[in-house]
């Protein structure tokens, strides 16, 4: 298992991918990416379309929906303050400061194994 908490290394591995996925539960929403797999554990936000949205706030999940079929083109991570992640004109940003986590950890993400299956043998990002 690999704990990464200073590189943006993981994230790049998303590049070119498209979300095949957005999946919503009481605790985390998560992207699914045909293997990879973000959870946000805080609450996310974002541009769609130059709407502004901000998860768990009225249509947003409507908005992050339509995420699905998008590919990363370009990501940020500033451990301490943000996760964000680019398709074109849209963006999503996980905030990972203490005060919007509300627990030690705020996003997670897994990589796949050598089948190209979701496996933390493919590593396993916590921030």
């Amino acid at each position: 298992m690999t704990i990464e908490n200073s590189s943006d290394d993981p994230l790049r591995l998303l590049m070119g991918s498209e979300v095949s996925a957005v999946s919503f539960t009481r605790g985390y929403v998560e992207l699914q990416f045909d293997g990879p797999v973000l959870r946000a554990l805080s609450d996310p936000s974002g541009v769609y379309g130059g709407r502004e949205w901000r998860f768990p706030a009225p249509g947003s999940p409507e908005l992050m929906l339509r995420y699905i079929g998008e590919t990363v083109d370009g990501c940020e991570l500033d451990p301490d303050r943000i996760l964000a992640l680019d398709f074109g004109e849209h963006r999503l940003v996980v905030p990972l400061d203490p005060d919007s986590s509300g627990g030690p950890e705020a996003a997670h993400m897994v990589g796949v194994d050598e089948s190209g299956r979701t496996s933390v043998l493919g590593g396993m990002w916590i921030w």
